[in-house]
């Protein structure tokens, strides 16, 4: 059974940073592409970045040379460094394996002054 769970998540200042984590369990981890995704109220879920079984990386242009998208393929766990946090980067935050529908149940990360 697919499980998914994130953590790390909470309050920022603008500028600030965090660190996200995903730790999957109940699948091949390392063989499938992995992806955080946001979504604020009233709002679809909104993709932010993906990393391929090779490491290969994509990111939302919106987030792009401020968040990093990790895996440990050792640890089942997925990363996601935030930094230069903006206010409009409040959301909960998803993990997800592209190839299996199931979702976490997020993590929220609010920037505030």
């Amino acid at each position: 059974q697919v499980q998914l769970v994130e953590s790390g998540g909470g309050l920022a200042q603008p500028g600030g940073s965090l660190r996200l984590s995903c730790a999957a369990s109940g699948f091949a981890f390392s063989r499938y592409t992995m992806g955080w995704y946001r979504q604020t109220p009233g709002n679809q879920r909104e993709f932010v970045a993906t990393i391929g079984n090779q490491g290969n990386t994509n990111y939302a242009d919106s987030v792009k040379g401020r968040f990093t998208i990790s895996r440990d393929n050792a640890k089942n766990t997925m990363y996601l460094q935030m930094s230069s946090l903006k206010p409009e980067d409040t959301a909960v935050y998803y993990c997800k394996c592209l190839s299996n529908p199931v979702w976490g149940q997020g993590t929220q990360v609010t920037v505030s002054s």
